[in-house]
């Protein structure tokens, strides 16, 4: 994979939308810059007693139309470009389910499979307080993203409380039940593909229950999308994680692999008859009817477009294609449902629980997916109807939507002074 920077690759697809709703120069220009960015340095004292010194990030796009939300991710590979570009993307789908939210994002550079427990938490905890003059409730929320979870966002929690002086859980959203979070929350982001993928599919007059799918990433979002298809009649044949897979044209026990999984195994270790091993680059050559790239971002890029043999691309990851990646799949007539819409279900729910939090009152499952499902269906009919209308791909329309919310908010504010 070639080396693409991430956030000049997520204004070029504003670019594109800007043009179909006569956005404004100033106002392109200033959707095109982050409110503010704070770099964090974060000495830890490790297990040995060695001193270790990671750096951090934090990122407001913009908060044009309420506080900042966004996840954090631990990764040896983040840059502050990337927490740019993922703080850029939180904004427009924020904007796109009409949530009174803005974007934002964080990041440490770490490889958190080297760290202890209690590393990981010292490193939390400092990064917290580093950045605490930036995060609240009603400044920015935090999530969890790629390697972080319930237990981080207890930390965070916890560490932002006792600053405060209070418990103040609706600082960050996907904390455990037990103290502010919600259900539904792990399982939102796949269900919510799921959603769309089913109105996609009626409205095509597809067969979901006979389609064949590939996905690449296993984690949080693509195991779960894996076993609801699964469940409803799929035949998952392909599936990947960062060091490999599996394929098979009979298709994958996905219960089988999902417990694989959680006893610490890599899926390209796992042996069954008519199972075979598959790299992540022969992933996106294997022919099938729905191709999910749920793992990180620029999987999909100019290089390897071509070879995709697909109808439908469900992006699960964020930008997991680059803006020259799209042209090449766009010609070849694949049909691709944008990350800001596909994936937004964990957005939706993390927004749920942000107001249960606050309003101390809690909803219960049905519920949660009731209203996720009815927001996202809502975003997914006015990206399917202005697409139409205007003869443009579901992103552009996607980024159209949103754009135009974000330029009335724009607007009609003004600008200080």
């Amino acid at each position: 994979m070639i080396d693409i920077n991430p956030f000049i690759s997520a204004k070029k697809k504003l670019d594109i939308a800007a043009e179909v709703i006569d956005l404004k120069p100033n106002t392109l220009e200033y959707l095109k810059k982050v409110e503010r960015s704070l770099i964090v340095s974060m000495p830890v004292v490790m297990d040995d007693g060695s001193l270790e010194i990671f750096e951090g990030y934090r990122v407001h796009h913009s908060t044009l139309r309420g506080p900042a939300k966004g996840g954090l991710r631990y990764s040896p590979d983040v840059t502050l470009d990337e927490i740019k570009a993922l703080a850029f993307l939180m904004t427009f789908k924020t904007s796109l389910l009409e949530l009174p939210l803005g974007g934002s994002k964080g990041g440490i550079c770490v490889d958190r499979k080297k760290l202890s427990q209690d590393e990981l938490r010292k490193l939390t905890r400092r990064y917290t307080s580093e950045i605490l003059s930036m995060i609240g409730p009603d400044i920015d929320i935090l999530a969890p993203d790629m390697n972080t979870g319930e237990r981080e966002m207890a930390w965070i929690m916890d560490t932002y409380s006792m600053n405060k002086g209070r418990s103040i859980p609706g600082v960050v959203t996907g904390k455990p039940i037990e103290i502010g979070g919600t259900v539904g929350r792990t399982d939102a982001p796949g269900t919510g593909m799921y959603y769309i993928l089913q109105s996609l599919c009626e409205r095509q007059n597809i067969s979901l229950t006979s389609s064949k799918v590939a996905i690449q990433g296993f984690g949080k979002v693509g195991s779960v999308v894996a076993q609801i298809l699964s469940d409803v009649g799929c035949k998952i044949i392909a599936i990947t994680d960062s060091e490999g897979g599996i394929h098979s044209d009979k298709g994958l026990n996905i219960n089988k692999l999902i417990s694989w999984k959680q006893q610490g195994k890599s899926l390209k270790d796992y042996e069954e008859n008519n199972v075979e091993s598959i790299t992540n680059e022969e992933l996106f050559r294997t022919k099938c009817d729905i191709l999910i790239p749920a793992a990180t971002e620029n999987q999909i890029f100019s290089g390897n477009a071509d070879e995709i043999d697909c109808n439908i691309i469900l992006e699960g990851a964020n930008s997991p294609t680059t803006s020259q990646a799209d042209t090449i799949l766009n010609e070849k007539g694949i049909l691709i449902i944008p990350d800001i819409l596909a994936n937004a279900g964990g957005l939706c729910v993390s927004y749920f629980e942000y107001i249960q939090d606050i309003h101390s009152y809690f909803w219960n499952l049905e519920r949660v997916n009731s209203e996720m499902r009815r927001i996202l269906l809502r975003a997914f009919e006015s990206v399917v109807n202005l697409s139409s209308e205007k003869d443009i791909t579901y992103r552009t329309a996607a980024y159209a939507i949103g754009g135009e919310r974000l330029a009335r908010a724009h607007e009609l504010r003004g600008l200080f002074p």
